[in-house]
């Protein structure tokens, strides 16, 4: 006969109540930490643009509306962004109307994936002379670098001339940090003509080359904190962080009118 062994039953129940309370214990989750998200950084010298955009900062300090064109290739259009709303000229303008609240505000995109000087200055009579804006943020100089093509110093000039002659202010803006540009013998060739080229036509010129390698190299922040899996592109903190730069300098030490700084004065205390 085989027979069946059971514990004594005090000791079930015992038991029993140990499972129960042990049931009833509140579950702790450790909670993983926040991301913190980096600081949006740069040299002065990379953003002191070295002429300002006098005839829109006037039409600040007056209260008018300003209007910005942005023209370039992909990294205007926003390859890389997680939405149209993410591309550095749609970041630009919501920070512009945050820090000029009442005052209309518009950036308007006219980037093209792909296009290089001369394909850009082909279309500034529609896209930009049209549009009649104070300022035109001209984004160039990547794609040339990427096909080995040189940087054409004439196209610049004349597009940088067009512009001034139907009174808009214009900023230059160059290449990107990105592994995809450093990995090409003309990267800094293309830098140095398009910083000779704003210096000696008086024009302003955001150095996003610099900006971008003061991220990687002083901030010590990896390219994919900044740059997307193509080795090429921003990401969305990326384009953010250029679009607040960019209207840092854009704004830096222009008198707001007065009720435009009433009105900023009232966010920053709510």
């Amino acid at each position: 006969m085989i027979r069946s062994w059971c514990c004594p039953a005090g000791s079930m129940r015992r038991a029993l109540w140990s499972l129960v309370f042990l049931a009833a214990l509140p579950v702790t989750v450790q909670a993983e930490p926040a991301q913190v998200a980096p600081a949006c950084t740069s040299p002065h010298d990379a953003t002191s643009l070295g002429y300002l955009p006098t005839h829109l900062r006037l039409r600040v300090t007056q209260g008018r509306p300003i209007k910005i064109v942005a023209i370039g290739s992909s990294s205007t259009f926003g390859a890389g962004a997680s939405t149209p709303s993410a591309s550095y000229p749609s970041r630009l303008e919501a920070e512009l109307k945050a820090r000029l609240p009442g005052l209309p505000v518009t950036v308007i995109n006219k980037g093209i994936n792909g296009e290089e000087a001369p394909q850009e200055f082909a279309r500034f009579a529609a896209d930009v002379l049209e549009e009649m804006p104070d300022l035109v943020i001209w984004q160039v100089g990547t794609n040339s670098v990427l096909r080995d093509h040189p940087t054409p110093a004439a196209v610049l000039r004349d597009g940088i001339e067009l512009m001034k002659t139907n009174g808009a202010d214009v900023i230059l803006m160059n290449l990107q940090y990105a592994p995809k540009v450093l990995a090409k013998p003309g990267a800094q060739n293309a830098i140095n003509v398009i910083g000779e080229t704003a210096r000696d036509e008086k024009v302003g010129l955001f150095d996003r080359f610099a900006v971008m390698r003061h991220w990687n190299e002083a901030e010590k922040m990896p390219f994919e904190a900044f740059i997307t899996p193509d080795g090429l592109h921003m990401n969305d903190w990326g384009y953010a962080c250029v679009a607040k730069l960019v209207a840092n300098v854009i704004l830096d030490g222009t008198k707001l009118p007065a009720t435009t700084a009433t009105a900023a004065s009232a966010a920053l205390k709510r």
